[in-house]
């Protein structure tokens, strides 16, 4: 029912009247709340992508006005952030289907990425990895120049993107999920010190202490040699980086591996 409902309301929005659109949107956000309706978001995104052969300019208008098209930022946790966070993603998912839209989008997922509110962070992402499924090689490009050129927040994206174990298959999203990690990783070692007590960095190097593990499980003889590359750097941040990715229960069946990068650690 609620799909049948959002069907109408987003055809609507196309063809008469948005604002019954945006006040369903705001009043089941779930925001204020410690977690956002994700599930909301995708439907919405899907419907709008599916919309946008039929109604191409004003599927754009829509999206501009809920990303906010002068690119202010909203006050967190709150269903002006999640109009915002379902812009984001349905941008993804319609220049998945628009070649034509994919280097503005780009910019505008750039941008996105460095917010200073995480689930506007995370919405970029999650756009990524959608574009990842419709163009690999254009997407994966992309991503590698975010790690290997991009600030620390826009470094987290590209890792947090490839990050996602139902994207983590075949040889191209392998292969480039490891080198992204391994470049962000070379970087965050060689960051200056004066970078170090930095939010964007903590940020970066929060999301680096998980996202190497879900890399790692997807190819464990890859994953586990770059970790005992990274052991012997004997830097602090990577240190930490390593000790907590050991931690996590998805390399548990790897007892052998993990005690020996533990090792290498003391």
């Amino acid at each position: 029912m609620m799909h049948d409902t959002l069907s109408s309301l987003v055809e609507r929005a196309l063809t008469d009247n948005q604002r019954p659109l945006e006040f369903y949107l705001r009043d089941n956000s779930r925001l204020p709340g410690p977690r956002a309706n994700l599930e909301l978001a995708n439907d919405v995104s899907a419907l709008l992508a599916a919309s946008i052969s039929k109604y191409p300019v004003k599927v754009r208008s829509l999206l501009n006005y809920f990303t906010n098209g002068d690119r202010k930022m909203v006050v967190a946790n709150t269903p002006d952030e999640f109009l915002m966070l379902c812009g984001i993603i349905a941008f993804g998912d319609c220049a998945a289907i628009e070649p034509c839209w994919r280097q503005e989008v780009f910019d505008l997922l750039d941008h996105y990425a460095c917010s200073s509110h995480w689930r506007i962070r995370e919405a970029a992402a999650i756009a990524f990895q959608h574009l990842l499924m419709a163009d690999t090689g254009e997407m994966i490009a992309h991503l590698i120049r975010l790690a290997s050129g991009g600030s620390y927040l826009q470094q987290r994206a590209a890792i947090a993107a490839l990050a996602e174990p139902p994207l983590l298959y075949g040889h191209d999203i392998l292969k480039a999920a490891l080198q992204v990690q391994q470049i962000v990783l070379e970087r965050l070692r060689d960051a200056p010190e004066a970078d170090r007590k930095s939010e964007d960095f903590r940020v970066l190097r929060r999301t680096l202490g998980y996202t190497l593990s879900v890399v790692t499980a997807a190819q464990p003889e890859q994953g586990f040699a770059l970790m005992r590359e990274c052991a012997c750097w004997n830097n602090a941040d990577i240190t930490w980086v390593l000790r907590e990715n050991l931690k996590k229960k998805r390399l548990a069946r790897f007892v052998e591996h993990t005690e020996v990068v533990a090792r290498l650690l003391t």
